[in-house]
């Protein structure tokens, strides 16, 4: 997490959790659900909360507004992130005004021309959409606040909009580490098309993160009628002992795509964000704190959206591996 000097008066969450030694999650926990925290970290949290003169957001962000713009019906785990943030919204009063987006990597020009912005809003949360140069200039002129979730400033446009991320890269890491040790070499990584190249995808760090381990086969698949032929192009390749998949909906159709092709020798594969899905289809994948990081970008929105200048770059959380059998060693 990166975080500047506050040359404010009022002590934030990120302050209490930094005082006492435990994450942001952990804090909000602590003070609005202390059932679901042990004793002795509650006690510890609140003490902290006390002697730095914590007074929480509850009073302040009461009776909000909030929209969240994300491209929910592309793909499922920005809902997981939306939970986050109605859980956390519950917790202090706050109203969610919900926007669904186009997907980026099927756009010619994937940035968001313009932020959604009615009446009565009072603060704007916009996930795994780029915004465009226009956008953050109107952004920066006097009206609701903004928080990008999952959204790489890979070209410094908007340098003072913070954003929460959650670490791509490490997780490519994770992935290309673990099939290193299982004596993988040559991987292809199933992606959807990206057509434009303005701005850095997560799937483009989570290759990144992975041939840093493995050399990384890319395997694009435009469309779903196309992704048998193009696995089956990609395991023929006698080099090629693996399969990563891009998000755990698209690991489950690469798990069946596999499961009808006449095998030469076993095909490890690897999903990402950790689904329900994964689990069940026994898909070795990386789990995103998804809920954390919607519950996090709510936060910082309320704190922007009650004055508090937070000056708050970027949140960045991590990610982890979850071993199961798809992960078979090369033979």
């Amino acid at each position: 997490m990166t975080k500047k000097n506050s040359d404010r008066g009022r002590v934030t969450i990120y302050e209490v959790a930094k005082a006492a030694g435990v994450s942001i999650s952990t804090v909000s926990l602590a003070i609005n659900r202390p059932h679901k925290v042990n004793e002795v970290t509650r006690q510890s949290v609140i003490a902290t909360a006390v002697r730095l003169g914590y007074r929480g957001q509850t009073q302040l962000s009461a009776g909000k507004r909030i929209a969240v713009a994300a491209p929910f019906s592309t793909y499922p785990s920005y809902y997981t992130r939306l939970t986050g943030m109605l859980t956390f919204a519950s917790t202090v009063g706050v109203d969610i005004v919900v926007h669904d987006l186009p997907s980026t990597a099927g756009a010619d020009a994937p940035v968001l021309e313009a932020l959604p912005v009615r009446a009565g809003i009072d603060g704007i949360i916009v996930m795994g959409a780029p915004l465009s140069r226009d956008a953050t200039e109107t952004a920066s002129l006097p009206g609701p606040p903004v928080v990008l979730v999952d959204v790489p400033d890979s070209t410094g446009i908007h340098p003072d909009i913070p954003v929460v991320l959650i670490d791509d890269r490490r997780g490519g890491e994770l992935i290309g580490r673990h099939l290193g040790s299982l004596g993988h070499r040559r991987v292809a990584f199933v992606h959807e098309t990206q057509r434009s190249s303005d701005y850095v995808s997560a799937g483009m760090l989570r290759a990144e993160g992975m041939s840093r381990h493995v050399e990384v086969v890319g395997c694009e698949v435009p469309d779903s009628a196309a992704l048998a032929s193009r696995i089956e192009a990609a395991v023929s390749d006698p080099l090629v002992t693996a399969v990563v998949a891009n998000h755990d909906h698209l690991a489950a159709e690469v798990h069946a795509v596999l499961s009808t092709l006449p095998l030469a020798r076993p095909i490890a594969l690897v999903g990402y964000d950790g689904s329900i899905a994964s689990e069940i289809l026994g898909i070795t994948s990386v789990w995103q704190p998804f809920e954390e990081s919607g519950r996090a970008a709510m936060r910082l929105i309320l704190d922007l959206a009650d004055g508090e200048h937070t000056h708050l770059e970027s949140l960045t959380l991590t990610p982890r591996l979850v071993v199961r059998a798809s992960s078979t060693p090369s033979a």
